[in-house]
């Protein structure tokens, strides 16, 4: 029954008739227990958190990962232990580096987690009582006063000065003012004054409500549905890594068929081809990457959290960097989220401030503790008027030694104004605050401010009215224990002048924004705000506002799917938007190819965190925005969106620069076995075991030492475009291919020339070739600092990390070939001077020969 009907639409004395409850009693506890088996308890299920082992077998679930442990099988078949233990080595290193910095995050999540356990008032069988929130049922009469949180979706009965913040809802920061009247149909959720959703915060005043719906029935209950049946897409890098991965698989495939057909046209023995084309399947696949993937993002995702951004997601790491499209939200997003004192238009300013403070509920409560430790408690309005009297030198304690307050009417929906009765000196004065309308209507001066109050509504400005009366001493005491006379005189009075508040910006927004437009990115703000606050945002930070680049809620609803994807393009803003419509605008995005961030912090944009290909939401916000995001701002800074994407594509600029060096690494391994053994019929120039070592021994560090590379000048300057494409460029592509055949033909020409030509020991030309490759290792690396530039053109010790991992190769070469379990388990013999000679040699030239390719 809590389903069928629009209740905003309905009074509530047609509520409390379909809901069949005694509006004056409540319900019965008979009654309350039906309800629940019908019902269920009153709370929105949680999705349940990861569990340590669900992390950690996560860390296996890549088509990388499943070739490895492909190729660790077939060599444990061969009985090659120890190619068998370095392939799963490397596996469990990966998943090693993967787990400790996802479960990481999610011990940071889970201290930010507060546990909030609401505790609501109903009326039961004609008494009030205190009950859990789980416990409220369809029909209960609950009460609200201030700080409560609304604890089930409610039609308002009875108010009394009653607003809320639905901030968490609607994304609103200005608190709703809530009446009993009903409502059109098509009221869209932030505008229905008669109804309270799960979640809100009462700031001022009390009410009464009839509960309608409860948990999952609730407005938050069906975002939080919306949630869970949105599909929780591969990140870019997770589809570009397992397409990588299938191409790896079948090039190595095609090969290794090749090789062992090949070989057994050449009359070779079968089980030989077998083991050479497990060879060049070792060789080929990429041991180490796995390993490189997880730690260079691992190490992004620190560096992104030392600038107080949390991500959640290790493979997020690298979309940041490739974001298209950022959809932002106005309230603490780009707004600090709090109203302050923006401009005070008026003949007399002092006057027109002493009134604003002096008329005001707000209060200090702790006035006799120094000023900068003042508490102020209040509604925001009446706070923001307080604290931007004491900014500019208007204390109220001072003020009200010389102005004391005789009797005070409090602000209340029906009047939209308060006043305040104060004798100064001989003086009687009747002091007013509140609507500007409304306190024009009663002054002697009001076609002079019209034009002003419009100018200051135009801009989306919360505009707040001040005016003052005096009134003959003589009538002091008539007014002292009368609230009703006072309101007598609220007539003829001179209109002070209008203050105007705002939800301010923060500080780096504007600087943020044109960072993301100078970067090629599209920023479009999406808010819950009325349409002329929206545009009055807009406009600050930098976006076009003419008519066709701004759409709000009901607008969008009424253009077909055609009609919106042709006006896509063209609309900077969308105001008084609700849950439905962000997920429309994100889907459109991704419609037309675009990898689309969109931020926010309350439970209304969770659905749309969760869909967007990254979610960032802020520190402060909820927790379900939170657990649906990919990126948490934990100080709510904007401009650590614009840092975390500048971090993440200088992440994709290092991953390629390890990938490029990774697979011309790779691609040299099979040639050489490819071409040794079939076209010429040679022996294998480099055994498995050794190509197992230098892949993972040698060449991890350097590949990893990518990611400390500090990012290029220009990259913020750069189209997404850019990193949102394949892992491999064209000038990739060129510099493996490239970067293999110098490799190819320096290290097959050593073979020929030392096994052939000289004739020398097998065993000591492989350690030469194994050397050779492991020096190239040593210099090539530096080559791979720029995939553009020549090594001369940079900085070639920037990365200290890499200069150390250079080195260290010649270190763990030398423990290879002089320790004698490592000779006998790498077939190595010691190296004297003239093959360390030949070996840096070959290294040095083929630095020289890739940088003339550049």
């Amino acid at each position: 029954m809590t389903q069928k009907h629009i209740w905003h639409n309905l009074s509530w004395r047609e509520v409390a008739e379909i809901l069949k409850v005694d509006f004056k009693k409540g319900l019965s506890e008979k009654e309350v227990e039906n309800r629940k088996k019908k019902y269920g308890p009153n709370f929105i299920p949680e999705e349940k958190p990861f569990s340590v082992l669900k992390i950690f077998l996560d860390q296996f679930r890549s088509p990388l990962i499943y070739i490895l442990c492909f190729a660790g099988i077939i060599t444990l078949a061969l009985g090659k232990w120890t190619d068998t233990l370095v392939i799963f080595l490397a596996v469990f290193i990966n998943a090693f580096f993967g787990f400790w910095q996802e479960r990481k995050v999610s011990k940071v999540l889970e201290k930010l987690k507060k546990a909030l356990k609401t505790k609501a008032t109903v009326m039961r069988d004609g008494r009030k009582k205190e009950i859990p929130q789980e416990e409220i049922v369809p029909g209960d009469i609950i009460f609200l006063k201030p700080g409560d949180r609304v604890p089930a979706d409610a039609r308002i009965i009875y108010v009394e000065d009653f607003s809320v913040s639905e901030a968490v809802l609607t994304g609103e920061w200005m608190p709703s003012r809530k009446t009993t009247d009903p409502l059109p149909k098509d009221t869209l959720l932030a505008d229905r004054e008669n109804m309270v959703y799960m979640g809100s915060l009462v700031e001022r005043g009390e009410a009464k409500a009839i509960v309608v719906a409860t948990g999952i029935s609730t407005e938050a209950g069906k975002i939080a549905s919306l949630i869970r049946e949105t599909k929780e897409e591969k990140t870019p890098l997770q589809k570009k890594i397992s397409r990588f991965a299938k191409i790896i698989g079948a090039v190595i495939g095609i090969i290794c068929i090749f090789i062992f057909f090949g070989g057994l046209a050449r009359k070779g023995d079968p089980l030989e081809m077998f083991e050479s084309s497990v060879a060049i399947a070792v060789g080929g696949i990429p041991e180490s990457l796995p390993i490189v993937l997880t730690v260079v993002l691992a190490i992004g995702m620190e560096r992104i959290l030392r600038k107080k951004g949390l991500v959640r997601r290790l493979a997020s790491v690298e979309t940041l960097g490739a974001t298209e499209i950022i959809c932002f939200d106005k309230t603490r997003t780009l707004t600090q989220g709090k109203m302050e004192l923006a401009q005070v238009v008026a003949p007399d300013q002092e006057l027109a401030l002493k009134i604003a403070v002096l008329c005001n509920e707000a209060f200090i409560e702790n006035p006799d503790d120094p000023i900068e430790e003042w508490v102020i408690r209040g509604s925001s309005t009446d706070k923001a008027l307080l604290e931007g009297g004491f900014r500019r030198g208007f204390l109220k304690p001072e003020l009200e030694k010389e102005s004391v307050q005789i009797l005070e009417v409090p602000f209340n929906s029906l009047d939209k104004y308060q006043l305040s009765l104060r004798k100064e000196g001989n003086d009687l004065f009747l002091y007013v605050n509140g609507a500007p309308e409304r306190i024009l209507e009663r002054s002697k001066n009001k076609e002079q401010w019209k034009a002003e109050l419009e100018r200051l509504t135009q801009k989306g400005l919360r505009v707040i009215g001040v005016g003052y009366k005096k009134i003959p001493i003589s009538k002091k005491d008539q007014f002292k224990h009368s609230p009703q006379k006072i309101k007598e005189q609220a007539k003829d009075f001179v209109f002070a002048g209008l203050l105007a508040l705002e939800d301010p910006l923060r500080e780096d927004v504007i600087d943020a924004i044109k960072v993301c437009k100078k970067a090629g990115m599209r920023p479009i703000l999406v808010t819950g705000d009325h349409k002329l606050t929206a545009k009055y945002v807009a406009q600050k930070i930098g976006l076009k506002v003419e008519k066709e680049n701004i759409i709000d809620g009901k607008e969008l609803d009424e253009l077909s799917e055609k009609e919106f994807m042709e006006r896509l393009e063209k609309i900077n803003v969308y105001a008084r938007v609700e849950p439905r419509h962000k997920m429309r605008i994100v889907q459109a995005w991704q419609k037309k190819g675009k990898i689309v961030a969109m931020t926010g912090d309350g439970v209304n944009d969770a659905p749309a965190l969760k869909k967007a290909d990254i979610g960032l939401s802020l520190g402060s916000g909820t927790e379900v925005a939170k657990e649906s995001s990919d990126l948490i701002l934990l100080n709510d800074s904007f401009s650590i969106i614009v840092q975390a994407i500048e971090e993440g594509r200088v992440i994709i600029d290092n991953l390629r620069k390890s990938i490029s060096y990774i697979l011309a690494d790779s691609f040299t391994s099979i040639v050489l076995i490819g071409i040794a053994k079939v076209v010429f019929g040679w022996p294998l120039p480099i055994l498995p075991v050794q190509i197992l070592w230098n892949n993972f021994v040698e060449d991890t560090l350097p590949e990893i030492s990518y990611a400390f590379e500090p990012g290029e000048k220009e990259i913020m300057q750069k189209k997404p475009t850019l990193f949102g494409k394949s892992l491999l460029t064209k000038e990739m592509k060129f510099l493996i291919f490239a970067t293999g055949l110098i490799d190819e033909f320096l290290t097959l020409f050593l073979f020929w020339y030392l096994w052939m030509v000289l004739g020398l020991n097998l065993d000591y030309v492989r350690t030469i070739i194994f050397g050779a490759i492991c020096m190239d290792t040593a210099f090539v690396v530096f080559c791979y600092k720029s995939l553009r530039k020549n090594i001369w053109q940079i900085n070639l010790f920037s990365n200290r990390w890499l200069v150390f991992s250079s080195l260290m190769v010649f270190l763990t070469f030398s423990l290879a070939i002089y320790l004698p379990p490592l000779q006998q388990i790498l077939h190595t013999v010691a190296l004297g001077m003239g093959g360390w000679l030949i070996i840096i040699g070959v290294g040095v030239l083929s630095m020289f020969l890739i940088e003339i390719t550049k």
